[in-house]
């Protein structure tokens, strides 16, 4: 039995146990609809686009640190496991997010404007998670 189907993976492997990769996808899901709700919010305050939204964009980069921790933390995530654990986070938002503006992009925002620069904060969250992941990862070796 291969590591990503049993319940624990092996010491030092960076294989995802079950519980491992079930944790990630929820959280996944779970940051997802917590950042489509904030994003909708500063879309419907019209604080995504120009200089404003460039401001938000930053702020993404401190604001997502604390979630990368939380998942490794939830997940019990060995410096091995954090970038393939948080990429099957990552993975499991994007999906929602190719749903949603698929389906339902109103959920993102009032107009195809909104809702374009929404969900591509949902990408560029993603995106910025993935490259602290590499980071908290590299940290964690250190130590």
């Amino acid at each position: 039995m291969n590591a990503i189907a049993s319940n624990h993976a092996p010491a030092g492997s960076a294989a995802l146990s079950a519980r491992q990769s079930g944790v990630m996808i929820v959280a996944g899901i779970v940051l997802w609809y917590a950042a489509a709700v904030l994003l909708r919010a500063l879309s419907d305050a019209q604080l995504l686009g120009g200089s404003t939204g460039a401001l938000v964009f930053a702020a993404t980069v401190p604001g997502t640190l604390p979630f990368v921790l939380l998942l490794r933390r939830l997940g019990g995530l060995g410096a091995d496991q954090v970038v393939p654990g948080y990429t099957l986070a990552t993975t499991a938002a994007l999906l929602c997010d190719g749903v949603a503006m698929t389906w339902y992009p109103a959920l993102y925002g009032a107009d195809d404007t909104a809702a374009r620069l929404a969900a591509g904060g949902v990408i560029f969250g993603g995106a910025v998670g993935l490259a602290l992941a590499f980071f908290v990862a590299a940290q964690m070796r250190r130590a």
